[in-house]
């Protein structure tokens, strides 16, 4: 629970990973010493192209060097008091996330087409921008695209609403089209580099599962699947923890018909999403412009329901 940034690690300080190594390291998307500490050797051995008894040995001189092992609770306490919150525009919602979307967590919203999942990642790419007393971080978003929704116009649109500077605005969001799973992936750990070389305070994907749907067709490939969701969804907490930056992500549902009675929607991705995400918001549509959110997990916000809109200017109170 330390500060990277006080102790001021170099991987090239890491003993056993001189410079040729420290280059391939972060060209795989390893760019600090915690996303060593918290490796696996089996996957460090295959990067470097070294035996899993020398990866082994990298890794825990990296977690000796970070003091990453038990620690007291005021330090945890102290670690906590870094966290930043992005507003998501809309007061009601921030009050249901506990102040905003928030650094070092998870931040996963799930519902049918329509709902406003979309929407709030783009409301949230600019208004990380923003200084942290207009409700951002003075920082950039990275947004990773896979059902081809990001549309510069609607961006452009809400930025003008919030007197942003179109052209700034749309330069501070860095996007990726994924075009399947393993490039999703692939993303992810190539944005290990783009977060520290371009101010990068917040991660959107829209959505997180729907190339694992499409990819991993039947029960026979059920258990390859949630294998590879779950190194994703580890990647981004590690991100998340290491960088101190928001992971918000989408989700698509399905119906199930088992369920005669109350609302059959489910979110994809099973328990192996339901247990990584910090914070699991479920998003519906009532009339109009209206949408309702409810908190359906959080390790520290009671459950509860909120009413927000989406207006042409982006995201508001009702």
């Amino acid at each position: 629970m330390h500060d990277l940034k006080e102790k001021k690690i170099e991987l090239e300080d890491i003993p056993g990973v001189g410079p040729k190594l420290a280059d391939k390291l972060r060209e795989m998307g390893f760019s600090d010493p915690m996303s060593i500490a918290v490796a696996s050797p089996s996957e460090l051995a295959s990067i470097l192209e070294i035996g899993e008894v020398t990866a082994t040995k990298i890794i825990n001189k990296t977690r000796d060097m970070l003091e990453i092992g038990f620690t007291s609770a005021d330090k945890v306490w102290e670690q906590r008091q870094k966290i930043g919150k992005i507003t998501t525009g809309s007061k009601a919602l921030d009050d249901l996330l506990g102040g905003g979307v928030e650094t070092q967590a998870i931040t996963e919203a799930y519902g049918a087409f329509g709902s406003g999942k979309t929407q709030i990642g783009f409301q949230l790419s600019l208004n990380v921008q923003l200084p942290p007393e207009k409700g951002g971080l003075n920082g950039n978003c990275l947004f990773i695209d896979t059902e081809a929704t990001f549309r510069p116009d609607r961006v452009l649109q809400m930025a003008k609403s919030m007197g942003l500077d179109p052209d700034k605005a749309l330069k501070n969001i860095y996007v990726a089209r994924a075009y399947d799973s393993d490039h999703e992936i692939f993303l992810i750990d190539k944005a290990g580099e783009m977060i520290k070389e371009k101010n990068i305070r917040l991660v959107i994907i829209d959505s997180l599962t729907s190339h694992f749907r499409a990819d991993y067709v039947g029960r026979g490939e059920l258990a390859p699947r949630q294998q590879k969701l779950n190194k994703l969804l580890h990647n981004l907490q590690r991100l998340a923890d290491s960088q101190n930056v928001a992971i918000f992500v989408t989700n698509q549902v399905l119906t199930n018909p088992a369920i005669l009675f109350g609302d059959p929607t489910m979110p994809i991705g099973g328990h192996v999403l339901a247990h990584q995400s910090t914070y699991r918001v479920y998003l519906r549509k009532s009339s109009g412009e209206k949408r309702i959110a409810r908190m359906m997990d959080s390790p520290n916000l009671p459950p509860g329901e909120c009413v927000f809109k989406i207006t042409p200017d982006g995201i508001r109170d009702v």
